[in-house]
């Protein structure tokens, strides 16, 4: 059995999920709109710099969550992804995720990204497997605002996708071929885990290393 590893923002997706739900936030009137945007954008300018303050970042993020019901909840993720992810599900992604499958691939989705956030983006692509950040709870259920364990953002994305298949009881030398996609440098050290690194919808500082390291590049949206 091969081995998959997809990203998710700008790479299975034309747009960063994570940012784009602090926007579907500000629709919905959750927060004051001028200051949650300026740290909206300021986090999102450190994660496409690689300096994100990922737990600064997820206390930021996850404030309108814990002001919220979990029944609100679901009724605004639901929103948002008829309203926001479901127009930018493109064929030529799905179709890739699904050549994977039918070859018996084991799939994966790898994200840096929160789970409340992506778990629906993964079931839309049919991922069994969801490896994003996950949000710690109080005894009750509720979001603390903070990390559980290790967030899947740059090293920590191997060490989670090794934990992942430990738990299945693999390992990575389990598998003849690992792909792994991924438009960013933030990734590198899960690109470099692959036997088959694929450079998708790449930044400009990933397009450079991939020519020069002769990895393959591959452009889902253009």
């Amino acid at each position: 059995m091969n081995l998959c590893l997809f990203d998710l923002d700008d790479t299975l997706l034309p747009i960063d999920s994570d940012h784009a739900w602090g926007e579907f936030v500000i629709s919905l009137g959750w927060v004051d709109e001028p200051s949650f945007r300026l740290g909206n954008d300021r986090f999102f300018a450190q994660y496409k710099a690689g300096e994100l303050d990922v737990h600064g970042y997820i206390e930021f993020a996850t404030r309108p969550l814990r002001q919220r019901s979990w029944e609100e909840l679901g009724v605004a993720h639901r929103l948002f992804m008829e309203r926001v992810i479901a127009h930018h599900l493109r064929d030529t992604a799905l179709n890739l995720v699904r050549r994977h499958q039918a070859d018996g691939d084991r799939v994966a989705l790898v994200t840096a990204t929160n789970e409340f956030v992506t778990a629906p983006i993964a079931q839309a692509f049919g991922i069994e497997h969801l490896i994003a950040t996950r949000l710690e709870r109080d005894a009750r259920g509720s979001i603390t605002g903070r990390i559980q364990g290790t967030p899947s953002y740059r090293e920590g994305k191997v060490l989670r996708v090794g934990e992942w298949l430990a738990a299945q009881g693999a390992s990575w030398g389990d598998f003849g071929r690992v792909t792994v996609y991924s438009d960013s440098v933030n990734d590198l050290p899960l690109l470099e885990k692959a036997t088959d690194p694929v450079a998708t919808n790449p930044s400009p500082a990933l397009s450079a290393l991939a020519v020069q390291r002769g990895w393959r590049t591959l452009n889902l949206f253009t």
